[in-house]
């Protein structure tokens, strides 16, 4: 049996939501980017339901930071990846 241990690093809905923050967009304009609605969104952000990742790509791009960061496993804020 395998365990994943979280330790210290922040879960991918306490990311997403400081990253929004941090941009100072509401929950509204990231919802309407991500085709769904606000209350969908505030889910996400609740932990209450999963974001599908191709969502999570396109916040990742939107944010500029590579998956690691924005899923939590890394506290590491590296630049998206460029083709």
């Amino acid at each position: 049996m395998v365990y994943f241990f979280r330790g210290d690093s922040m879960s991918y809905s306490e990311r997403i939501r400081m990253l929004r923050e941090d941009q100072d967009k509401t929950q509204s304009d990231i919802a309407a980017m991500l085709n769904v609605g606000q209350r969908t969104y505030c889910d996400y952000e609740l932990g209450k339901t999963r974001i599908p990742v191709d969502s999570l790509i396109i916040l990742a791009k939107f944010y500029d930071v590579d998956m690691d960061y924005i899923c939590g496993v890394s506290e590491v804020k590296k630049e998206f990846p460029k083709k």
